[in-house]
Order: C-alpha cells, then structure tokens, then sequence
C-alpha cells in the first residue's frame, strides 16, 4: 500500500498564518504523502493565504486611515483595505468605501485581468457608492460622502468606470452567507444591522431610501438580487460592474481530477466552540472532506465540542493543544481570549495525533 495521502487546510492558528499551521501539522505526518493548501477568509487572511497559495508576497501601504493591500500575480490580482480604526457599534452611515476603490482602481491600471476584491475589510454602508467614485463614476452629488447624499442622487455617469474595468474579471471575496445578503428591506443591510445596533427607526429608514435610489440609477433591478448587500453593500457595486462574489475558502481550497484523492483531510483553528464551530475555513474543509467521501480530523487550540456535535458538523474528530476534545470538555483552565497555542505545542500535537491514525 502506498503512503496515506492528507490534505492540510487550516484557518490561522494563534499567531500562525494558514501557511505555516498547516506546515507544522503536515511535518507530524512524515510517512504521508502531505499536500499543505493555505486557505482564509475574507477579512480575515483570504489575502495572506492568496499570497501564500501562489508563492508571492503582499504588498502593504499604509495611509493615514488603513492600510492597503495587493497581490500581483499573472494568475490574477488580489487586494484589500483595512480601517487602521475598529468599527464602531453602529451603523457607519458616513463611511465611504472610496479607498477600496482606490486600491482597485491601482490593479486595473496595472492590467490585472483577474481582481479578487475582499470586500470584508472596510466597514461601510455606502454599497459602493465611493469605490465606484474612486473608479471614475461622476453624480450630481458627492458620491464618498457615505449614504445620506445618496437620498439626493438623480444622474450617475460609469462610463469612466466600465472602461477601467474593460474585460477584466472582477470577483468579490465575502464572508460565509454573504453572498445571498440583500441590499433592502426588512432583510436588508440597514435592518437587520440597525436592529442589531438599536438604531433609530426613522435613520434607518432613511438610510434604506437612500440605498434604493442609489440603487436604482446604478442598474435598476440589481437591488433584489441575491448578494446585493454584501458587506455593506459593496456587493451591489461589484454586481453591477459585471463581477460575481465568492467565499474565501472557495477560491483556493480546490481540487481537480488531476489530483490524487486524499485519504484524509486536516484541518485547523484556535478555538473550536459551538458559537463559531471553527469559523469559515474549517466548514469548508469539512464540506469538502464529505464531498471526497474522506474523514476530516481537526486540530486546534481549545476544544469546545463534544463528539456527537462535531460529527454532524462534518468532523470525525478533534484534539486540541490544552483540554480534552475527545469529550469536549473545556480546556485544563477557562477559556483565555488572548491564549493561543504555540507553534512547538502546535507540531507536539500533530505527531501525537498521527500515532493515533493507522490505515
């Protein structure tokens, strides 16, 4: 019999990229023939692990409000922008999403002709009023002032727009749920984030007319389509410029007919509990695993999940750094947000692991 082949597809684990953490628990696996695919989500290292699946590395500006980054690749760009601010526990109803835009604008000009666009980082509720403004779109009002000037917008010029984009192949990068998120309505961006927030109802109504004649000059029609309100309505923007939207995890955790099946998947995070249940990555190696007809194992730092929850989830198993995952019982001391496993106890635990396995 040949050596057992596995296939590493981790979320970051601690202060370990996708990359690395997938090293450490492939090297616990000598004997495997090991095939380590970086793998993250949007807003929360789908560039890193873009990057790293297509051995480059990310440019990083910094500006006065976020930092800016880029992948450049002739198998298609990559880029994203974060506030250097968190967001604040409301809705950001004068945030422009105009350095997104920005970022975009500088892969186009570069002749990109695949853009992945995370669109998870800013926090905005414009629906890409300023990123198509930062694109060259001219209106008969400022279009980076956030949504309330958006309530007065009659004309919107995206000639400039379409030919920056010309044939490329846009690709917005969403979280999990995403891309089925409506742009208006009681299921809309402004409700169910203004509930969320306590908002006030006579705002929030206002800002959802503001959104839908935005988004009716934009491509009338658009608005109902699933994945219009994606992150806080970039989606829309994107949709409307001919792109189409994607998790993460879907861009890079692929396999062809060409590749050997996997005897077994791997996968990982920091903590496993029932209010994440691992986070993006970890259900799409689990989706995938079933797919394949192959058991996905699970490694992480803390283990919150009993057995029984974790096999519906897709897991055969897990086993963390510190607790008792076999019965998911919590870890030898309460749950510390800022703990995370280190790397030597990370790699520990995978070869602890492999003894266990036998085919």
């Amino acid at each position: 019999m040949g050596a057992v082949r596995i296939l590493v597809a981790s979320d970051r684990i601690g202060s370990a990229s996708s990359l690395r953490a997938g090293r450490l628990i492939a090297a616990g696996w000598p004997e495997a023939a090991t095939r380590v695919m970086p793998v993250g989500a949007a807003g929360a290292g789908f560039i890193e692990a873009y990057a790293a699946a297509i051995g480059v590395e990310a440019e990083r500006a910094a500006g006065p409000d976020g930092v800016a980054t880029t992948v450049r690749s002739t198998a298609g760009w990559a880029v994203g922008w974060e506030p250097a601010a968190a967001p604040a526990a409301e809705l950001p109803y004068g945030v422009s999403s105009a350095p997104l835009g920005t970022a975009l604008r500088s892969a186009l000009a570069g002749g990109a002709s695949r853009v992945f666009v995370d669109l998870a980082g800013p926090d905005v509720h414009d629906a890409g009023a300023g990123l198509l403004a930062a694109l060259g779109a001219r209106a008969d009002v400022p279009l980076d002032g956030g949504v309330e000037p958006l309530a007065r917008l009659s004309t919107l010029d995206l000639d400039a727009v379409r030919t920056a984009v010309g044939k490329t192949e846009l690709i917005g990068v969403v979280p999990e749920g995403e891309p089925a998120a409506l742009l208006l309505g009681l299921r809309g961006i402004t409700s169910r984030r203004g509930r969320e927030y306590g908002e006030d109802p006579a705002r929030m109504l206002a800002a959802d007319a503001a959104l839908e004649r935005f988004a009716g000059v934009v491509a009338p029609g658009l608005a109902a389509a699933a994945g219009s309100g994606a992150c806080g309505g970039l989606g829309l923007a994107l949709l409307a410029l001919g792109g189409r939207l994607a998790t993460g995890p879907s861009v890079t955790l692929t396999t062809t007919d060409e590749e050997p099946r996997p005897d077994l998947v791997l996968t990982g995070c920091s903590v496993f509990d029932f209010a994440h249940r691992g986070g993006e990555v970890v259900g799409a190696a689990a989706r995938l695993a079933t797919s394949l007809l192959v058991p996905c194992v699970l490694l992480a730092g803390e283990v919150f999940v009993g057995s029984r929850e974790q096999r519906a989830m897709g897991i055969e198993a897990s086993y963390a750094v510190r607790g008792d995952s076999r019965t998911g019982r919590a870890g030898v001391a309460p749950h510390d947000p800022g703990w995370s496993p280190s790397e030597a106890a990370l790699a520990d635990l995978s070869r602890r692991v492999a003894r266990t396995w036998t085919w």
